[in-house]
């Protein structure tokens, strides 16, 4: 599939002004300049993330209130229920909250809805296990800001709530005690992207506060905050660098037993990056609720004992195991589905239906399949006597509205601009998809449905070195709003070493005014004739470090490649 290139551009003014007061290389700078960083004092709270510049947590809208009614909670002895999302933000947060208030107060319990008896959010099963239980005040985590109606019931049985949430307020928001969301409207604290671990991560230190506990007390979970950063896919700026940077650290120096263990099982021998948490961490806590119930996952991380939290690491594992075979069998069977429909490369959209297909996986088999039809797609499977699905979409396409727009065919539907999800009647999935492919093809660009690299930046091949890459590597942690850099450099050659390795993938060897950078691409063979035909190509590469046999060297890891204009 072609694809667009776009590179980036920054205030030249501002990158010489940095250049001098930071001394180093005018790429480095230019990269700092389009992350909004102009001086020596915002490259220092880049460069150096200190735990001293977290904001106080009583500059949060309701902080008192919350404090308050917790500690009247503990006070007068009352069931405490820790209640939150099936996801890591979820899972996290409430194995946080949980080990915290359990060291000052019991009775104490957590609660995780089953995705698919309950689905997402508070559920009014959860409310009557409450009441039936005598939980007196539930503690939500990353969930309960949309929950007005089933907070509203929870009061009617003498159930108070206290909200800790980070998505958009609805205009009405719920009877809670308390509302944690840097989002609403109202809300002065300074830092509006928190992940709903990172909310929940406030009230602990608030109440560490209150109690007058040592730090440690609420920083022996930030690696439990780092995870949920890197896997919520929220801004890593600001605050949520902060925390994302020293949540880093303790996974590599001291984490948590849970993450330990499944670190160990996952065979992990090199330092974590917060990127590493995103595939290693992260896909294994969200299997627990993709494939079964995720109380196992917050069961996993409250644990003390090593050979216990193996045991649960390893059902996660297991879990994990059984996504990946689903979704990549389920995969398998979609592209084959589309490659034999005569009409596929006409359509602007995907629908695609089979019953037997695994709901867990449905939403990641879309995103694959954007892979290799780059268009906003559907996947649907049979659930109980309906159809339910997950779309996700192409960058800039705003995928709600249009399904939205197709919503007299749908019984239920949710989402938000690049992600959504739905139910309807297995009749109507013919009608639905040919309204939706009729929105979809009425709304899009054709720009939009060309894949695109962003490029932070050209680069010559003598810039390169060791002390260009320790920089860039002190920019970490990279995630949305400060990713990994990515660099084109112009009027590259093969050396004559470049050679296809395991069939698929692509070993560079390529030179630049007689410097020589060895690379791989990979899934990228069919590049090859590119670098044999002796012309100049231009490439897209970030830079890492390869280390073959304790020798560690800079190498190019290649996104794509084209001969130079």
């Amino acid at each position: 599939m072609q694809k667009r290139w776009k590179i980036l551009t920054a205030d030249e003014t501002k990158i010489t002004a940095l250049q001098d007061a930071l001394k180093i290389n005018k790429t480095l700078c230019k990269l700092l300049v389009q992350r909004g960083i102009n001086t020596y004092e915002e490259a220092k709270f880049f460069f150096r993330p200190s735990l001293e510049d977290l904001h106080s947590p009583w500059l949060m809208k309701d902080m008192q209130k919350a404090v308050n009614r917790i500690v009247s909670a503990i006070e007068q002895k009352e069931s405490i229920l820790v209640y939150g999302d099936y996801d890591v933000d979820g899972t996290t947060a409430v194995a946080s909250m949980y080990q915290f208030l359990s060291s000052l107060h019991e009775p104490i319990d957590f609660y995780i809805p089953h995705r698919y008896k309950e689905g997402y959010g508070i559920s009014k099963a959860g409310i009557d296990f409450a009441h039936e239980a005598g939980y007196t005040l539930i503690i939500s985590l990353d969930c309960g800001i949309k929950s007005a109606d089933l907070i509203g019931y929870a009061q009617t049985l003498g159930i108070d709530f206290v909200v800790c949430d980070h998505h958009l307020p609805d205009k009405i928001l719920p009877p809670a005690v308390a509302i944690l969301n840097p989002k609403q409207i109202d809300c002065p604290y300074p830092f509006k992207e928190l992940c709903g671990c990172g909310v929940g991560f406030k009230l602990i230190m608030a109440l560490s506060e209150h109690f007058k506990l040592p730090n440690e007390s609420y920083l022996k979970y930030i690696d439990l905050a780092a995870v949920a950063i890197a896997a919520d896919i929220v801004p890593v700026i600001g605050e949520n660098r902060i925390l994302a940077f020293h949540g880093v650290e303790k996974v590599n120096k001291n984490p948590s037993t849970g993450i330990k263990a499944l670190l160990e099982l996952a065979g992990i021998k090199k330092k974590m990056s917060l990127n590493s948490l995103v595939f290693v961490v992260a896909p294994r806590i969200n299997a627990a609720g993709r494939m079964d119930d995720a109380r196992k996952a917050v069961l996993l991380f409250v644990e003390q004992d090593e050979a216990k939290a193996m045991e649960y690491a390893n059902m996660l594992h297991s879990d994990n195991t059984n996504r990946r075979e689903a979704d990549s069998t389920i995969t398998e069977e979609a592209l084959a589905i589309l490659e034999m429909a005569a009409d596929n490369h006409l359509k602007s959209a995907t629908v695609i239906y089979q019953e037997h297909w695994h709901k867990g996986v449905v939403g990641i088999v879309a995103s694959r399949l954007i892979e290799t039809y780059y268009r906003p797609t559907i996947v649907l499977t049979k659930s109980g006597d309906y159809a339910a699905g997950s779309a996700r979409s192409v960058h800039g396409f705003n995928l709600y509205e249009a399904v939205h727009a197709c919503k007299e065919h749908l019984l239920g539907y949710g989402g938000h601009f690049a992600a959504a999800g739905m139910t309807l009647d297995i009749a109507n999935i013919e009608a639905f998809a040919a309204a939706f492919e009729k929105e979809v093809r009425a709304r899009i660009t054709e720009d939009q449905l060309v894949p695109e690299i962003i490029i932070d930046s050209t680069i010559q091949f003598n810039e390169i070195n060791p002390t260009f890459y320790k920089i860039l590597c002190q920019m970490e942690p990279f995630g949305p709003d400060n990713m990994r850099p990515v660099f084109i450099a112009h009027n590259v050659m093969d050396t004559g070493f470049s050679k296809i390795v395991k069939e698929q993938h692509l070993k560079f060897s390529v030179k630049q005014n007689n410097i020589s950078f060895n690379g791989i691409g990979f899934n990228m063979a069919n590049k090859f004739p590119l670098l044999q035909s002796k012309q100049n190509v231009d490439l897209i590469f970030t830079i890492d470090e390869n280390d073959f046999q304790g020798n560690i060297s800079l190498q190019l890891k290649v996104i794509d490649v084209r001969i130079s204009e």
